[in-house]
C-alpha cells in the first residue's frame, strides 16, 4: 500500500511532512487522515525537530481538502464522523510544539486551506489558489475556517471569502495577509527552508513557549495574557539553553542550543 503521508529531515531540526496523494490532489481521504494523525503524533514528540514544514506532493496541489468522491458513499453518520476526524487532526497540527510552516504549493482549498490555517506560518508559490469553498457545496467550513479565518485577516474580510467561496489568488493573499510570502514555484521550498532555518537556529524550548504564550494569550483578554505570558517565561528559567544563551552572548559567538 502506498504511504499517503511521509516524513523525513530535510536537514538537522527541519522536519517536511508531505501529503502523497499527488493524483487526487492530496484529498484528505480516511486514510491518509489516519496516517497524518499518527505522524503527528510522532513528530510532537521528536524534540531533534525545531521546525516542521507541510507541504502537498507533486507541483499542483498543497491540499483540495475533503475527498469528496469518498464522501459522496457515506451516509450522514459516517460525514459527521469524518468531519469531526478532519477538524480534530487540524487542532493537533495547530497544537504541535514546534513552529509549523505551510508550503502552499498549489491549490489549498476548502479542508486544505483550514489545514494551513492551524500553521504558525503560510508560504505559496505565486501559481496557487486558495479559499473556503464550502458554502458552494450546500456546507460550511467545519476543521476550524469560520474561526481561524477571521482572526488572521479579520471578520470582514472572512465573511466575504467564506460567503462568497471565492478561490483567490496567492498575490491576493499576500495582500490580506493570508500568506505570509509568495515566491515561484521553482524556489518556493528554498525559500520556505530558509525561513525554517532562521527559525530553527533559535532556543528550541523557547519556541515552544513562545507559542504557547501567543497562541493562548491571543484568545483571552490582556490582563490574562500577560500572566500566561509571564508563566511561560518562568517555564525557561531554570533552563541549560537560557545560560548558553547569555553566556554566547558575552562570549559574542553564536549559541549552541540542545534544547534542554
Amino acid at each position: 500500500m502506498t504511504t499517503l503521508v511521509q516524513f523525513n529531515e530535510i536537514e538537522k531540526g527541519i522536519g517536511m511532512i508531505t501529503l502523497n496523494r499527488a493524483e487526487a490532489a492530496n484529498a484528505l481521504s480516511l486514510q491518509l487522515l489516519k496516517e497524518l494523525n499518527e505522524m503527528l503524533q510522532s513528530v510532537g514528540k521528536n524534540r531533534a525537530i525545531r521546525v516542521v514544514l507541510i507541504m502537498g506532493s507533486g507541483e499542483k496541489s498543497f491540499c483540495a481538502g475533503a475527498d469528496l468522491k469518498e464522501r459522496k458513499n457515506m451516509n450522514e453518520q459516517e460525514v459527521r464522523e469524518t468531519v469531526r476526524l478532519i477538524g480534530s487532526i487540524v487542532n493537533q497540527v495547530e497544537a504541535l510544539p514546534q513552529p509549523v510552516i505551510a508550503v502552499i504549493n498549489g491549490v489549498a482549498f476548502g479542508g486544505g486551506l483550514e489545514l494551513a490555517l492551524a500553521c504558525d506560518f503560510r508560504i505559496a508559490a505565486t501559481n496557487a489558489k486558495m479559499g473556503l469553498t464550502e458554502v458552494s457545496l450546500g456546507i460550511i467550513p467545519g476543521a476550524g475556517g469560520t474561526q481561524r479565518l477571521p482572526r488572521l485577516i479579520g471578520i470582514g474580510k472572512a465573511k466575504e471569502l467564506i460567503y462568497t467561496a471565492k478561490r483567490i489568488s496567492a498575490a491576493e493573499a499576500l495582500d490580506i495577509n493570508l500568506i505570509n510570502a509568495m515566491y515561484e514555484k521553482e524556489i518556493l521550498l528554498e525559500k520556505a527552508v530558509e525561513f525554517a532555518r532562521e527559525i530553527a537556529k533559535n532556543a528550541p524550548l523557547s519556541l515552544i513557549q513562545a507559542k504557547i504564550a501567543i497562541n493562548k494569550g491571543v484568545e483571552v483578554d490582556l490582563t490574562t495574557g500577560l500572566k500566561i505570558e509571564e508563566l511561560a517565561y518562568n517555564e525557561l528559567l531554570h533552563t541549560e539553553d537560557r545560560m548558553e544563551g547569555l553566556i554566547a552572548f558575552q562570549e559574542k559567538r553564536q549559541p549552541q542550543y540542545q534544547g534542554r
